[in-house]
């Protein structure tokens, strides 16, 4: 075939290979960020270049090229970091320079077939600007900069293509994908499953509540919305159907819970150790501040569900489709134990995030030889850990493919300054006013998330609108979570909306009825990070649990009237204004004055 991919067997052992090089980063002590970095990105080239099928055979061949070509250049750094670390960013003859320009288009090619065009032509447009910006007349243009020493700052030096974000995609983030990728390839997805049918399906539109408790508890083992839809979608999207849910409604469900896996504790979405990084704060930091913010997601598209229930006249499972609590018992062990070790690391010990992430996996490897009557099966377990490694492998080399492209687009910020003159040019729009800046600010980043992947489109939006929101008094903290909900939100948001054509096509239905359902029940959810702004201390649980309590029940009444007013059918149509101004005051009124009381992280 002129696409074909290499044997299973060799994509398994080189999943294995990259699987063991993540983890023995985390306990092999200091290593220069000039070799694993490196490595890193040496690792995740043959998942994108040769063992996804290409589309001709020209397409492959030039994916063997690129990941020789990419070998080279990284094994270059790699072999000569002592010597390239003494060069402070200088590049020295001809075959650095050619090294310089290998490794920056293999990047680009690698993030183009990782995710799509948009990310590396945004980076092209930025390379450009760094070189050619001092032809730019007025403030966004900037100094000469000669062309070793802007290459080298990118290719040789610790910022660019070996900067923090690459260091996070290798050293924290890859042994969080590496445990999900585990934990999947386990009975854990039937034990959400079961749980939550378990639990939700009695109720009033039980299956579509089922729906959003399975992809809250899916969420908290996989960061990626597509997937969490792609995987419950194919259990919960027919179920509904099949109980009498209007197609379009089975799907607008499943897009809009599955959203929200990036935010669900414990182990959350990518972009938000890169938010730990950025803001020099524990993760554990992030997840608890979150936390109330994630629960109100999942309350929100529950009430949404409940509201079209009374539209619709849907009713609950019958008792003999739920599974029996003696179903969960047996299948909970297999994500109850892992997340009881992350969460135990996590909370009561000084181990760092990314070696809990390394103990959950080793007890998850054992598991996996289990089946879900608690009897060990070995014949299966070989089979599991195939397709675990193969699983942590693709998902790491995606995401080094993100964030070593947007490696390069905040080193050439920082060399330019240019997210400087972009917060200047943000905070001269909004004429001074802190929601309308916040405005701007949500409207740029759900632009972004519409083409580019969660995590690439908050670092490029942070970059540039972060130090704006901060100059209102919005703690940094905040700012970061406010962007990166938006560019969460894309996946539901029309035109480009990826979470709906997924869910739309398992349920075999138009995609445009479906985004308009799931616009209609994650309403709340583009009004929420609104209402965290205006009463902060809902993101101050560590501190203040009582006031953070107190204050994520009173947005989460507001979001509960919204979706009232916007869904829940009535009698007199004079209410629903009514009802939707109440909500929003709920949210809104007596909002806390930010210059003075909006510190704290």
């Amino acid at each position: 075939m002129p696409g074909a991919t290499p044997p299973g067997t060799v994509i398994a052992a080189f999943g294995v290979l990259t699987v063991g090089f993540h983890l023995y980063v985390l306990v092999s002590g200091l290593i220069p960020n000039l070799i694993t970095r490196p490595l890193h990105f040496l690792l995740a080239l043959p998942w994108i270049f040769v063992f996804t099928p290409a589309r001709s055979r020209a397409g492959a061949i030039a994916g063997w090229i690129a990941c020789a070509l990419g070998t080279l250049g990284a094994g270059y750094v790699a072999i000569n970091s002592s010597a390239l670390a003494d060069q402070y960013g200088i590049l020295y003859g001809p075959l650095q320079m050619a090294v310089a320009v290998v490794l920056l288009v293999v990047t680009l090619e690698m993030a183009r077939r990782a995710i799509n065009p948009v990310l590396p032509t945004i980076t092209v447009l930025v390379l450009a600007y760094g070189i050619f910006g001092h032809l730019v007349p007025g403030t966004f243009g900037h100094d000469r900069f000669a062309l070793d020493s802007f290459l080298g700052d990118l290719v040789i030096s610790e910022s660019g293509l070996w900067s923090e974000l690459t260091g996070l995609s290798a050293e924290t983030i890859a042994p969080f994908l590496i445990l999900g990728a585990f934990i999947s390839a386990g009975a854990a997805g039937t034990g959400f499953m079961s749980l939550a049918t378990q639990i939700a399906g009695r109720y009033r539109a039980g299956a579509a509540k089922v729906a959003v408790l399975s992809s809250a508890l899916y969420g908290t083992i996989s960061g990626s919305a597509s997937a969490n839809t792609a995987s419950t979608g194919m259990v919960t999207i027919p179920a509904m159907i099949r109980l009498g849910y209007p197609p379009s409604l089975a799907a607008a469900t499943e897009a809009v819970a599955s959203t929200g896996g990036q935010i669900m504790p414990p182990l959350m979405g990518a972009g938000i150790f890169v938010m730990a990084e950025l803001l020099a704060l524990p993760y554990t930091s992030i997840m608890v501040a979150a936390t109330p913010a994630a629960l109100l997601f999942f309350v929100t598209a529950w009430v949404g569900v409940h509201q079209y229930a009374l539209r619709f006249n849907l009713h609950g499972m019958a008792p003999d489709e739920l599974p029996g609590w003696a179903r969960v018992m047996r299948t909970m062990p297999f994500f109850v134990v892992p997340f009881g070790i992350l969460i135990y690391v996590l909370g009561w010990t000084r181990f760092t995030a990314p070696y809990a992430a390394l103990l959950a996996t080793v007890a998850t490897v054992f598991l996996l030889s289990c089946d879900t009557g608690g009897r060990i099966d070995l014949r299966h377990w070989a089979g599991r850990m195939k397709v675990a490694v193969i699983d942590s492998g693709r998902q790491v080399a995606s995401i080094a493919a993100i964030l070593i492209c947007a490696g390069l687009i905040t080193g050439v910020f920082n060399k330019t300054g240019l997210g400087v003159k972009i917060t200047s040019l943000i905070l001269s729009a909004s004429s001074g006013n802190m929601w309308f800046a916040l405005a701007l600010t949500a409207l740029a980043s759900l632009l972004l998330g519409m083409e580019l992947p969660t995590t690439a489109a908050y670092v490029i939006c942070i970059a540039v609108a972060g130090d704006a929101l901060q100059s209102f008094g919005i703690a940094p903290l905040y700012a970061h979570l406010f962007v990166f909900w938006y560019a969460l939100l894309c996946t539901i948001t029309p035109p480009v909306c990826g979470n709906v054509f997924i869910a739309a096509g398992i349920a075999r239905t138009p995609w445009l009825p479906v985004a308009g359902r799931a616009m209609m029940l994650g309403i709340g959810l583009f009004i929420l990070p609104l209402g965290f702004i205006a009463n902060p201390w809902m993101l101050k649980f560590a501190t203040s649990p009582w006031l953070a309590l107190f204050a994520t029940l009173k947005v989460g009444s507001g979001l509960w009237l919204v979706s009232v007013g916007l869904i829940r059918p009535m009698r007199r149509n004079w209410l629903r204004p009514l009802v939707l101004i109440a909500g929003l005051a709920a949210i809104f009124v007596d909002a806390y004055q930010w210059g003075a009381q909006s510190g704290g992280f």
